[in-house]
């Protein structure tokens, strides 16, 4: 019998399942906000002036799809240092919060056919990932890194947020 308890490291097999379910929770996320998404021929596609630099309809789904991956690679990182450390507590509750705050876009802008209220939403958003990033750089480096390519799709889908507000008053 020990006297002290001995602290041992996550199995590989824990650390992957742990990587593999953070990156099913963002896919789950993903997959709620793609039933927002319009398909061909609704409002967006039919009444909505965008600008000449939008992206094509096309690349959308693999830059999601890319980003969400990354987002559940980096919660994992930050899991992965212990959910009793105060600071990976928080800075899971923080990712949570981002996580609905990218659902709440596809929510205003699609389901409620709002541009300027996708606008307001996404700059909380904006601000609800460079807090998530803070949070994690204090647990993991690198985890924080992970989410840099998700803050600048989502700094550029904030500038074509709002070009497309701007164009549809």
């Amino acid at each position: 019998m020990h006297l002290f308890r001995c602290k041992t490291r996550p199995s590989m097999n824990n650390k992957l399942l742990t990587v593999v379910l953070c990156i099913a929770i963002c896919m789950l996320f993903a997959f709620a906000g793609s039933l927002f998404t319009p398909v061909p021929g609704s409002w967006y596609y039919t009444t909505l002036q965008k600008p000449s630099w939008n992206p094509p309809d096309w690349l959308f789904p693999p830059v999601w799809t890319v980003l969400f991956i990354l987002m559940g690679i980096s919660l994992s990182m930050v899991l992965g240092a212990g959910i009793e450390k105060s600071e990976v507590r928080r800075g899971v509750v923080l990712f949570g919060i981002q996580l609905f705050l990218n659902l709440g876009w596809s929510a205003t802008f699609f389901g409620m056919r709002s541009p300027l209220g996708g606008f307001a939403e996404i700059l909380v958003l904006w601000l609800a990932i460079v807090a998530t990033m803070a949070a994690f750089a204090r647990v993991s480096s690198k985890a924080a890194i992970l989410l840099v390519p998700y803050l600048v799709w989502v700094s550029f889908a904030s500038y074509l947020t709002f070009t497309i507000a701007r164009l549809n008053p």
